[in-house]
């Protein structure tokens, strides 16, 4: 088996690999059967030279290559027909921008493997860059409010040569008493809890989060429990809410109210009752100031109204006016600052790359090898010029236009 590790084409660039020097090395001693080069690149996080110090060869040319990894969506222009591809292709959830990339795809039948639909028997997904997500996104959130207030200047993460330098920033930070809410309890939020616990910042439960006035800055994490009930009965039923999510109602209502800072780290999709209205951030006792939307769904689908647009590293934060329901300038005393950075792993590259293959070694490859994996299988979303089965509810999607 030939694998070949493809360059990131997609703007705004995107500068980490599925696979390290390392790594690679690793899987080519422990299967004597593969080769894997890496496709010639200057905008990796890795340099071309550090693959070729670990016997990996750098080429221009990917097309004799079984199996292509990349990490965000491949250009329309570059898609070689007939291949398998490995990436992050952001069209499961029947995202516009991305239609024409899946209808290209078929119709030079390319088999295409999503990272985002690889799952275990239990249906939780087996790899993913969220932590690092979470990580980066509570350190801009952090960094959006020094701004705004002009209080301490925190180093972005881009920056810094990796996380463990970031992490000398936090020790001698000095932090008021705010109060941040996270949404969600998986990797996204415990990454984004791990920098606030660096920081000194207290976690407490949503019960004395909503009732008590503390002393020092603290946060909370909220799981689906905590957001939903079920209309007219006051119940949560975790299994009946990820099949019905449209049945329940949101209880998020008293967070904004004693919120300064809402990370926003949980998965959504259509039918998923959304956290506040455009209306309700209008409201007198809408009290949070910065919202860090790691999921970065844009409005009108998705659950945080005033995400209207991604931002990017090099100018992570953009301010919104509730009142005009329009972008301002950040940092204004009537809007609310939104860090919605779509690639937020890829201000730590090095540490993120080397997370995610680690995951890909550890929970898919010998999947890979496999001719009959359930698991492969269920992340195919085309092959052969025709939708996976599993994905046969994407067909008016490609259809359209």
């Amino acid at each position: 088996m030939k694998v070949g590790i493809i360059r990131e084409e997609k703007n705004p660039p995107d500068s980490r690999v599925p696979l390290t020097p390392e790594q690679c090395q690793y899987l080519m001693h422990i299967n004597q059967d593969l080769d894997i080069v890496i496709h010639k690149s200057e905008k990796r996080c890795f340099f071309d030279q550090e693959y070729r110090e670990r016997g990996i060869c750098v080429v221009e040319d990917v097309s004799d290559c079984d199996i292509l990894l990349g990490v965000k969506e491949v250009p329309i222009k570059v898609l070689l027909p007939n291949k398998t591809y490995l990436f992050f292709s952001h069209t499961h959830k029947k995202q516009p921008y991305n239609r024409k990339l899946l209808q290209t795809i078929l119709q030079k039948k390319i088999r295409l493997i999503d990272y985002e639909c690889l799952c275990d028997q239990e249906g939780k997904r087996v790899i993913a860059f969220g932590h690092w997500a979470g990580v980066v996104g509570a350190h801009n959130a952090i960094l959006a409010w020094g701004k705004r207030y002009q209080s301490f200047a925190l180093k972005p993460m881009h920056q810094c040569h990796d996380f463990a330098e970031a992490e000398t920033y936090y020790k001698n930070l000095q932090l008021p008493n705010f109060k941040i809410v996270i949404t969600g309890d998986g990797r996204v939020s415990n990454g984004a809890a791990t920098v606030l616990d660096l920081m000194n910042i207290k976690q407490v439960s949503p019960q004395d989060f909503l009732n008590q006035q503390f002393a020092y800055p603290v946060y909370t994490k909220l799981s689906v429990q905590d957001m939903y009930y079920k209309k007219g009965e006051n119940i949560f039923d975790e299994s009946h809410y990820y099949e019905h999510p449209e049945e329940y109602d949101s209880i998020f209502q008293p967070y904004p109210k004693v919120s300064d800072i809402m990370i926003n780290g949980i998965y959504w999709e259509k039918g998923v009752p959304v956290f506040f209205t455009k209306e309700d951030i209008k409201k007198d006792d809408f009290n949070i100031k910065v919202i860090a939307d790691i999921t970065c769904d844009i409005a009108p689908d998705a659950s945080i109204p005033c995400t209207i647009r991604p931002s990017t590293i090099a100018d992570p934060i953009y301010g919104y006016d509730p009142y005009l329901e329009t972008e301002i300038k950040a940092f204004q005393p009537q809007g609310i600052d939104i860090m919605a950075v779509d690639n937020l792993p890829n201000e730590l590259p090095r540490d993120a790359s080397e997370d995610f293959g680690n995951q890909l070694i550890n929970q898919v490859w010998d999947e890979l090898k496999k001719p009959d994996s359930q698991m492969i299988y269920n992340a195919t979303i085309a092959m052969d010029g025709q939708l996976n089965k599993p994905y046969e509810y994407l067909q008016d999607f490609v259809d359209f236009g």
